[in-house]
């Protein structure tokens, strides 16, 4: 690391030292591929750094965990043939918040962060971790709204968490959900182009 690189401490809150939060990032490490694993990762990172920009009053530990578990419906070991990635995934976390003694309405809420990533907007005096994932993940997809994540964030984020085969990885997989669910939100992102907007993500050509 060059001496004047910019650390994550530097620029971020902490991740949450939760047993919670240490129980999803194991979860998430063992089914993810390591691309998948970092755009989770970065997902919180992102949404973090928004949501402090904000001054936003957020429940930390859930929208880690949301973050790391979002994709997990994408996976072949939690694929629901009749359900949306995002709502099949949801229902997995919540089986996991359960699992780590969350009280029902957490275990809803989190289930409806996971959903809520995929919406084209997420009110954020509704939904505040719901936003903030939509948020961060649309920037680390599709690179929207770049002017919110300032070049030593993403070079710190990035230095530890590369996006390795996201693009080809990601769209894959969303093609797969379109064919089999073509009434899915993911459908509806591979018909508006959503490969051409992974494609043209400045994060992508670092």
């Amino acid at each position: 690391m060059a001496p004047d690189a910019i650390t994550l401490r530097e620029v971020l809150p902490g991740v949450p030292d939760t047993a919670a939060g240490r129980s999803a990032l194991e979860v998430a490490t063992e089914y993810c591929s390591p691309a998948l694993l970092n755009h989770c990762v970065r997902s919180y990172l992102w949404a973090a750094h928004v949501g402090a920009a904000r001054d936003m009053s957020i429940d930390a530990e859930l929208l880690y965990v949301a973050a790391l578990l979002h994709d997990l419906g994408l996976l072949a070991e939690f694929d629901n043939h009749a359900l949306p990635f995002e709502v099949g995934g949801g229902h997995v976390a919540a089986v996991f918040a359960a699992g780590a003694g969350w009280p029902a309405e957490r275990r809803r809420r989190v289930a409806g962060v996971i959903v809520a990533h995929m919406a084209d907007s997420v009110d954020p005096g509704a939904d505040p971790e719901g936003f903030l994932l939509e948020r961060a993940t649309a920037f680390d997809i599709s690179g929207r709204a770049p002017e919110d994540f300032p070049a030593d964030l993403r070079s710190a984020v990035l230095d530890q968490y590369p996006r390795l085969g996201l693009a080809a990885e990601f769209i894959a997989c969303f093609e797969e959900q379109a064919r089999r669910k073509p009434g899915s939100q993911a459908a509806a992102a591979v018909r508006s182009g959503v490969a051409a907007r992974l494609a043209a993500n400045p994060l992508e050509a670092r």
